[in-house]
């Protein structure tokens, strides 16, 4: 489509400036199909003769001086009978006032770009027609002194689609939001708030791309062949889009819970309601990366096959929860109703929220109007401030113990380290802080306890926190009274790549835990692929003749398809025997037995000629995870992984599923991984044995999948 052949309304309020002129111009080419529409004054059916409109815009608004929420209602009707809007620059400061959004870009002004700077598309959305032409990354303007523009950072628009991040130079601005698209009734906006001066022109190849991008902009805007795909979809038939998007990659979870797309992180709020199983998690729906966090939400009947929900919570651009709805639990209160207790952030500030379940599918829940429900981290105590934190205070644990209710809060001390703060209630809303109940007796122990969770096994509590490296346990006694926790056993949930879990009470009395599996490559590899994070297959946890024991759930077994090997397999050193299994979706179980100083080492993700291998050994002491010929892409983690066991027989259960590696080592250790094998073909599987016999009683399994990844 020629844009210079399109209808265009050229909208402004007050006089054009050099800059408008210079665009209006080069779109008008000579014609006259390009007219000036004062958006001051506007009346109902003043747009309705044009193919689309557009508001270019290089300096702020001045809100005092006019009222451009005038124009809401004319514009509004014109979007709703299916017109388009182009919004650039700082005219994409105007979203709220023109009811188009209520989150207004957060990052609006003139900036110095020394670099030529433009878009990165979202791996999702690279099909869009915005892109026709284009490459995924390209730039639109020269290195500036003098570049206007406005886009989301520490926010997102609530109902808007991401559809680019911001580039400058070879730099990833993942946390740059410049370009969006919007549905309003039949109509759709696009708003590109950077890159897109038209005046005082120094680079004519940037300027070339920018006139492809802004023709497609406006072509799709005016055209009846609009996309209709969603990265933020409502309904199962838009989340089957958006996964079948990212289905044809061979690193992608086919039974591990992911979101359909952009970023995951801990999981939130699990609990049981009325035979259903519901996982939120850490949500950024912009892209594959942290900010701007959400809650996803997923369903399951059997704890295998899950379905995606909406998003349950959202941040308010009027809330304490502004900057992002984070970590958190469920509970029934009182009456029965599923209540969420999260953490809420604006600004400097994070603070305990309440929102309780508005229906019986958990899909809408309603936040208390009294948010934040404590108003403040306790005083009195040398709790840590940060630059971005006026206190560490975050992430809650709730229960119920005989009338009252408990909590514990994440924190940390300026000179110990991580502590977990105790809050006792009468009711979910009205919370009195009873003291510490664990502390780091140092530093070393983590700067600040995260995602703080105690459960009672019977015999014994477990109290686990997160200290930005590694979750650290501590079996013992709480007491809620004093408070304190006396120390028995303590130790790592997991020596690999896990963080953040989160457990549920099953109806039987199990308890259940899934962590958050993160990524081991880096960003610009996590935003090509589209998506980032996963959560562990679900553990039971248990303490029993007095030890604590993480297993598989044994629902796992359920997704058991192809047996292709049951045999006792005895080696010799330095003898391998490759197994029968196709594919990276399976489940091993081995009981191993050594000669004194043999190694048993498990080639994983081996490709043809093996040049990509992954290797997990039983050597010595320890079970270590060897990456440093797992992938070609130097952009994955290369290190080794080790966690320690003992004794001349061991039990092996071993979960391989896309890119990811879960072990269980007589069902107390446990490491995990993420792999990254360029070729697809990098699914083989051998058993080798080193310096000594080695006699492995194994099981293998091929696993079904329960998404539309990795198949």
């Amino acid at each position: 489509m020629d844009p210079h052949a399109l209808r265009v309304a050229a909208l402004s309020v007050g006089e054009w400036t050099p800059e408008q002129r210079a665009a209006y111009d080069w779109l008008a080419g000579g014609t006259d199909t390009v007219e000036a529409v004062s958006l001051d004054g506007l009346g109902p059916g003043a747009l309705a003769e044009y193919d689309v409109a557009w508001w270019h815009r290089d300096r702020p608004l001045d809100w005092e001086a006019f009222d451009v929420g005038d124009a809401a209602d004319p514009l509004g009707g014109y979007l709703e009978t299916g017109g388009g809007l182009l919004l650039t620059l700082h005219a994409l400061s105007a979203v709220d006032a023109l009811g188009i959004d209520p989150f207004t870009p957060d990052a609006i002004g003139h900036e110095s770009t020394p670099e030529p700077s433009g878009y990165l598309a979202k791996a999702v959305h690279e099909s869009h027609p915005a892109f026709e032409g284009l490459d995924a990354a390209f730039h639109t303007r020269g290195a500036d002194k003098d570049t206007a523009f406005a886009r989301y950072e520490a926010i997102v628009p609530a109902r808007g689609d991401v559809l680019a991040s911001g580039r400058v130079g070879d730099q990833s601005l993942v946390g740059h939001k410049p370009l969006v698209e919007w549905r309003v009734g039949a109509g759709r906006v696009l708003g590109a708030g950077s890159g897109l001066s038209f005046g005082n022109v120094r680079d004519y190849a940037c300027a070339a791309t920018r006139e492809r991008f802004v023709a497609n902009c406006l072509g799709v805007l005016a055209g009846p062949r609009r996309p209709s795909f969603s990265d933020r979809p409502a309904d199962a038939a838009g989340f089957r889009a958006v996964r079948d998007r990212l289905a044809d990659d061979h690193h992608r979870p086919g039974y591990h819970l992911a979101a359909p797309s952009g970023w995951l992180n801990d999981p939130n709020g699990l609990v049981e309601h009325d035979g259903t199983y519901h996982v939120f998690y850490q949500y950024n729906p912009a892209g594959p990366f942290h900010g701007s966090i959400h809650w996803g939400h997923a369903t399951s009947e059997d704890l295998l096959h899950w379905e995606d929900r909406p998003v349950a919570l959202a941040p308010d651009p009027d809330g304490p929860d502004r900057d992002g709805c984070w970590s958190g639990c469920a509970v029934h209160d009182d009456d029965g109703t599923p209540t969420i207790l999260y953490t809420g952030g604006r600004d400097r500030k994070q603070l305990p929220c309440l929102a309780t379940a508005a229906d019986d599918d958990l899909t809408r829940w309603e936040k208390d109007p009294r948010n934040p429900i404590i108003e403040t981290a306790p005083t009195g105590l040398d709790i840590l401030e940060t630059d971005d934190w006026e206190a560490e205070f975050r992430d809650h644990c709730v229960w119920k113990q005989g009338e009252k209710w408990y909590q514990i809060i994440g924190s940390g001390f300026h000179e110990t380290g991580g502590a977990a703060l105790l809050y006792a209630a009468d009711s979910l809303d009205d919370w009195s802080f009873v003291g510490t109940l664990h502390a780091a007796d140092g530093p070393d122990a983590g700067a600040v306890w995260e995602c703080p969770e105690l459960l009672d096994l019977g015999d014994a509590h477990l109290l686990h926190v997160s200290n930005y490296d590694v979750v650290r346990y501590f079996l013992g006694d709480a007491d809620l009274d004093t408070p304190g926790f006396d120390v028995a056993e303590t130790g790592l949930l997991d020596y690999g790549d896990f963080y953040a879990p989160q457990s549920l009470t099953t109806s039987d009395g199990r308890h259940l835990m899934w962590g958050w599996l993160p990524e081991a490559r880096d960003l610009d590899a996590q935003w090509e692929s589209g998506w980032s994070g996963a959560l562990s297959v679900p553990r039971e946890l248990v303490y029993d003749d007095g030890r604590f024991h993480q297993r598989p759930a044994p629902e796992l077994a359920a997704l058991r398809d192809r047996h292709p090997e049951a045999d006792t397999v005895t080696l010799s050193a330095g003898e391998r025997r490759p197994l029968d299994l196709d594919g990276n979706q399976y489940e091993l179980s081995l009981e191993v037995e050594r000669d004194p100083g043999a190694t048993l080492e498990l080639g994983l993700f081996e490709s043809p000629a093996g040049s990509e291998r992954t290797a997990l050994r039983w050597e010595a002491e320890s079970l270590v995870v060897d990456r440093s010929r797992a992938s070609a892409d130097d952009r994955t983690a290369g290190d080794e992984q080790r966690a320690p066991v003992s004794g001349d027989t061991l039990s092996l259960r071993v979960f391989v599923d896309g890119s990811t590696l879960e072990v269980f080592a007589g069902d107390a250790t446990c490491l995990t991984s993420r792999v990254y094998p360029t070729r697809v073909d990098a699914d083989g599987v051998t058993l080798v044995a080193r310096d000594g016999g080695v006699d492995v009683d194994l099981d293998a399994w091929e696993l079904r999948g329960t998404f539309p990844a990795g198949q």
